[in-house]
């Protein structure tokens, strides 16, 4: 299993970061795209310390790839970088992480048949719930589909982890 991609901890604080789990079906196109995106925006407002943050697929068909190359050159043309690399969603994530985001609605059903009563701890539900911009349920696959599709993605996940950020910014 990699690493979340984390920024240390907040120092002597003695708070905890904020941990965010971005769920798609492989985990090469939009999830770690999602975890790019929210990596970009924390970063950019110096916030990276106060978050954890990590993407998963719901399948295990691509365990230890990098993104897809379409993925990372769309998202490299706005800045952004995507340093995971793919690994399938436990239900122990369901414990570890405060909020598992997911990209669809069979992603949303995958996640929720993980949860065990009494133990999962995660706020669970759909990415796209947080869109300011755009009115849309999903967030589209765009692996087998043209170039346009993996900029659309970037247009969505943008608007949503936006809007994420503004609910799970540390006030203080």
């Amino acid at each position: 299993m990699t690493e979340p991609s984390v920024v240390p901890s907040p120092g002597g604080n003695g708070e905890r970061p904020i941990s965010v789990l971005f769920v798609c079906l492989g985990n090469i196109c939009r999830s770690p795209a999602a975890e790019g995106v929210f990596l970009h925006l924390i970063g950019r407002e110096g916030l990276g310390p106060a978050f954890l943050v990590d993407s998963a697929g719901t399948g295990d068909w691509h365990v230890g790839r990098p993104a897809d190359p379409r993925m990372r050159h769309a998202a490299a043309q706005r800045g952004i970088e995507l340093p995971s690399r793919a690994r399938q969603i436990t239900a122990d994530d369901l414990t570890r992480f405060d909020h598992v985001l997911t990209m669809d609605r069979q992603n949303l059903r995958a996640v929720r048949a993980l949860t065990r009563p009494g133990q999962t701890t995660a706020r669970v539900g759909p990415l796209t719930s947080h869109c300011r911009r755009f009115s849309v349920e999903e967030v589209p696959d765009p692996y087998y589909g043209g170039e346009e599709g993996f900029d659309r993605v970037l247009d969505l996940l943008e608007d949503a982890c936006a809007g994420l950020l503004e609910v799970l910014r540390p006030r203080g």
